[in-house]
């Protein structure tokens, strides 16, 4: 019985992270770039974007290769976004996706410079975490490829990093509802900006739309991964619909930063009981839990990640 537990909930914390991911882009999709506070409702019809179709992605491409596999990985985005799959993509993203389309290969296709410091690496990460171990070299430098894929910048790296620590925290049982995510993960990743407000946000006891006026909320990853840490801690006092609730509320690039939140929170949370009803009104949404579910399915083959 014990074993038949430890498998249900490894299981329901894996839909937890792909469809917790999956909502909060939905949801957040049609908020997108109005500024909080906002007076978030459920949308009657949403579809999802680029943050969750890039991680759908990466499942099926693990799933295929048998693990991570950065080339496979690379191909796999690419024949997404050239069959017309990607929706709502960034710029640095959609050049690295021309690349790749155009035969570029991986290592030399991401985006480079101060202006390439965005999600696109951040947002379709989450899976890795279920895999990868960040603490341990060789995993870490898959994790830096993956993000290269699109981002050769440090910050992006970094963003991507941290939510792939939160999520291993949270497998591990090392972040519980006594203690800080934050606080956990700032000592984790390297010194940075991202970790620098990470650090700012230590301090702040307040609702995230309360705390906004003081942070940015845009589609930069030292804006982005920091809130959607802060705003996940909420789950231990909450579901996670409010949760993603108030995520959105807080404003700026609200799909983004509410699907990072989903991935991280809905791994605490595990699969939301009602998600059927949720994915029935979004567009594609029997398909993102066919592969939600299929990457569940190739996780239980394997050891535990925790």
């Amino acid at each position: 019985m014990a074993a038949m537990q430890t498998h249900l909930e490894k299981r329901s914390r894996i839909l937890g992270c792909i469809l917790g991911g999956a909502l909060g882009d939905a949801w957040g999709g049609p908020w997108e770039g109005n500024p909080g506070r906002l007076a978030f409702q459920i949308p009657l019809r949403s579809s999802v974007s680029d943050d969750t179709q890039l991680t759908l992605a990466t499942c099926e491409s693990i799933i295929e290769s048998g693990g991570v596999h950065t080339e496979r990985l690379a191909s796999h985005l690419a024949k997404w976004f050239a069959t017309g799959r990607v929706s709502g993509i960034g710029a640095s993203t959609l050049k690295a996706m021309r690349d790749l389309v155009a035969g570029v290969h991986w290592a030399l296709a991401g985006s480079r410079g101060e202006y390439s410091a965005g999600n696109g690496a951040t947002m379709r990460i989450a899976p890795l975490a279920f895999l990868l171990d960040p603490a341990t070299p060789a995993d870490r430098t898959v994790i830096r490829d993956v993000c290269r894929i699109t981002h050769h910048n440090d910050e992006a790296y970094v963003g991507a990093l941290a939510v792939v620590i939160a999520i291993r925290f949270i497998l591990s049982g090392v972040w519980s509802h006594e203690n800080s995510l934050l606080v956990a993960v700032a000592d984790s990743v390297p010194d940075s900006a991202v970790r620098d407000r990470i650090n700012q946000f230590l301090a702040l006891t307040l609702a995230p739309s309360e705390g906004a006026s003081q942070f940015g909320a845009s589609g930069w990853v030292v804006d982005s991964v920091p809130w959607a840490l802060y705003c996940a801690q909420f789950i231990a006092e909450k579901p996670l619909s409010v949760v993603l609730a108030q995520t959105i509320e807080v404003g700026g690039d609200t799909d983004t930063i509410a699907s990072i939140t989903g991935q991280i929170a809905g791994t605490a949370a595990g699969v939301p009981p009602d998600y059927a009803g949720f994915f029935s009104r979004i567009t594609g949404g029997d398909e993102i839990i066919r592969v939600a579910e299929s990457f569940a399915d190739f996780l239980g083959t394997r050891p535990t990640a925790e």
